[in-house]
């Protein structure tokens, strides 16, 4: 069953870097007690999420942030040295945390996860975005394949 507006973000767990390696970071301690905007997309380093996706985000980050919002957050199914790297590249800076969901199962708690193994990436996150408050969901916008236009940062901006 698929998330929706009203639900609580699931229990999981994801993996950050930092300073010191690899640290894990529960969903509370993402979106407890904050406005989180979280939005995820199916692979680090892939054309849209590179080129449109994660830097709209960045440049939109004050905007957002100026709306109330605590935390943006970047979850993928990939690896935390993916995520970090890709971050860095980017130039997510403080502006993005970026949140690996290695195994997928942030995703699937979610009821958005997609079948990628058409084009070699086993299963992964569908493209989307979240507006949550103190761990509730507010807004969420599901992408329909192969589109990206309800989880912009331009969409998130509207919705806050």
């Amino acid at each position: 069953m698929t998330i929706s507006v009203g639900d609580r973000i699931p229990d999981a767990s994801f993996m950050t870097m930092t300073a010191s390696g690899p640290n894990r970071v529960s969903t509370d301690d993402v979106f407890g007690g904050k406005t989180v905007a979280l939005f995820s997309v199916p692979g680090a380093y892939t054309p849209t999420c590179s080129a449109k996706h994660l830097p709209g985000f960045v440049e939109h980050a004050a905007e957002i942030k100026g709306k109330g919002v605590d935390t943006i957050a970047c979850m993928s199914v990939n690896d935390v040295f993916v995520m970090n790297a890709w971050g860095k590249d980017q130039g997510v800076g403080e502006d993005v945390m970026m949140l690996a969901d290695g195994n997928g199962d942030f995703a699937k708690a979610l009821g958005l996860e997609m079948d990628g193994t058409g084009f070699g990436m086993g299963t992964r996150a569908q493209r989307f975005s979240l507006i949550a408050k103190d761990g509730v969901v507010t807004e969420l916008n599901v992408e329909a394949p192969g589109e990206f236009k309800v989880s912009s940062a331009d969409h998130i901006l509207g919705q806050l």
